[in-house]
């Protein structure tokens, strides 16, 4: 047995998938997906900054998957024929001369601390290949596909560009994404590393149903086990492997003991545990956020689903908000809150558009969305943390026959606080039906450039994909003048 145990493999390892099994196995420490051993080894590279004072710290993404319609929230169009400007009239706001929709009251007093982009656009028709523009800044090389035929992500996601350029910093936790259920009926696409491998993969934070609590997968401490009991484990494993092998260790071998000793770290974080405790928090902010207790019918959109993982799953969407600003508090730099693909009760809405707005999704992104504003603002947190809140696309100018808007990549809107923007700003404009940009035309690239020029990174810093090709973090210019 000994010799068994202490034997080598072609790592230059002992037999380390025994001695895990051993040490670390009955602490769940399957890292699945998170840090593969096979993730592509990436140099090192310094880093220009743009010269800009004061760079973020932090950045929220709120990804409305299915694309909410910019005619009925942020850029309505009253004086537009009715088969245009649709059931909703805008209400003024706390920024003088804006206005937005009247089921969004909340939003209407903070938008003093919003900026808007009134002219974003792309070529994209297709929600999966939309959402790889709007999430990695660029249009996916396979092309606007079917988002039921699997799209491979080459370029990489926003955080994972982030965690890349940062990971001489050691930051514990660079990127974290919010998953909307356990089951997110399908992740939302390009979330990961892309060409730079799996492990700039975001760390997937789940949503528990029985609990309605929050977990990081294969990071989460079995029951029984404490931080100190890992620890334990982790140093007679570093004990056992010094004992057992004087070899060096190829670069693999390196590469699968960092993997493990980021396992082990964030196991025994007691930040990252603390941030996912909701409970932590006061039931007065909680509540703010947007917070219930019973499971809702998921008729109300006309959707289908399994009506209590859809009905709990849909009174979080507040709560992860607040998932995500104690995850910028315990130090993450980057956060992604996605919204779930549920058809039906995502923003994809074909039909019945504006009861599917009114009733279920406008009020709770209107409360959440606010309210992470004045919370970051009250916390301090708001001046150094960037909220952008967009979806992959608008919707059609022209109200189609089942009461619904399509699909309209041509022109929308994305929202945009803190982290230095000018309140009560807008950058470009849309024509007289909200189709097409009549000014500032807008393109993912330099939403893309704006948010690592933010943290104080040069858009055209370069990275390299497999093939050695070079590519920018951005291929767009950044939209300086909404900053002062």
């Amino acid at each position: 047995m000994a010799d068994s145990f202490l034997e080598f493999d072609q790592f230059g390892l002992f037999n380390r998938r025994r001695a895990m099994q051993w040490a670390g196995g009955t602490l769940g420490l399957n890292l699945g997906s998170l840090w593969r051993a096979q993730s592509y080894a990436s140099p090192s590279i310094a880093l220009p900054r743009t010269g800009h004072n004061s760079p973020i710290k932090s950045c929220i993404i709120v990804f409305y998957y299915g694309g909410p319609s910019h005619l009925d929230t942020y850029d309505l169009k009253p004086d537009a024929p009715a088969e245009v400007r649709g059931e909703f009239q805008p209400i003024a706001t706390s920024a003088p001369g804006i206005f937005v929709s009247e089921h969004l009251p909340k939003m209407s007093r903070v938008m003093h601390k919003v900026a808007l982009i009134r002219s974003m656009h792309h070529k994209n028709r297709l929600h999966d290949s939309a959402s790889t523009e709007a999430l990695t800044g660029r249009p996916s090389p396979q092309g606007d596909r079917e988002e039921f035929a699997p799209i491979n992500q080459f370029f990489p996601c926003f955080g994972a560009t982030l965690s890349y350029l940062w990971q001489q910093q050691h930051i514990e936790i660079p990127h974290a994404a919010l998953p909307f259920v356990f089951h997110n009926v399908i992740d939302t696409p390009c979330q990961g590393g892309g060409f730079l491998g799996t492990k700039f993969d975001p760390l997937q934070i789940s949503l528990d149903l029985e609990t309605n609590g929050y977990r990081a997968g294969a990071l989460t401490l079995p029951s029984g086990h404490t931080a100190s009991s890992v620890s334990d484990r982790r140093r007679l494993l570093e004990t056992l492997e010094l004992a057992a092998t004087s070899k060096a260790l190829t670069p693999v071998g390196h590469q699968w003991r960092m993997f493990c000793d980021k396992a082990f770290q964030l196991l025994g974080s007691e930040a990252l545990r603390h941030a996912l405790e909701l409970t932590r928090e006061s039931q007065e902010t909680r509540d703010r956020y947007g917070y219930g207790t019973a499971p809702v019918s998921v008729g109300e959109g006309g959707g289908g689903g399994n009506g209590s993982e859809m009905g709990y799953g849909r009174q979080m969407r507040g709560q992860n908000l607040l998932c995500a600003r104690r995850l910028v508090e315990a130090g993450v730099p980057f956060v992604n809150v996605y919204d779930f693909r549920q058809q039906g009760q995502n923003w994809d809405a074909h039909f019945k558009n504006f009861n599917q707005h009114k009733t279920h999704l406008m009020p709770l992104a209107d409360q959440s969305l606010s309210t992470l504003i004045d919370d970051l603002d009250e916390r301090g947190l708001l001046d150094s943390t960037l909220v952008v809140a967009m979806g992959e696309f608008g919707r059609t100018p022209k109200i189609n026959q089942d009461g619904g808007r399509d699909h309209w990549p041509d022109c929308y809107s994305v929202l945009l606080a803190g982290g230095g923007v000018t309140g009560g700003a807008v950058y470009g404009s849309s024509d007289r039906m909200g189709a097409f940009p009549a000014t500032e035309p807008t393109t993912p690239a330099d939403l893309a450039a704006t948010i690592f020029w933010r943290f104080g990174l040069d858009p055209a810093t370069e990275l390299h994909d497999l093939t050695g090709r070079p590519h920018k973090i951005a291929d767009g210019q950044p939209i300086k003048s909404l900053f002062a």
